[in-house]
């Protein structure tokens, strides 16, 4: 298997680990801001809007590598 067919697979679970990693850190945002901290709760949300404003983006430019021409 040539590397250039290996991208769009390693795209794909970098793609997966990066939502998995946001799920959890905000699993961990709803316990600090359930403990009283709002404040850094908030902060950590508004840095995870980065990775949602890039995840469609993401998930169309996979779309395209795996489409065989």
């Amino acid at each position: 298997m040539p590397d250039s067919d290996l991208l769009p697979s390693l795209l794909f679970k970098l793609n997966e680990n990066q939502l998995a990693l946001e799920a959890a850190i905000m699993e961990l945002t709803n316990w600090v801001q359930q403990r009283g901290s709002a404040d850094v709760a908030d902060n950590v949300r508004g840095a995870l809007v980065t990775i949602d404003r890039n995840e469609e983006f993401i998930k169309m430019t996979l779309a395209m590598m795996m489409t065989p021409e």
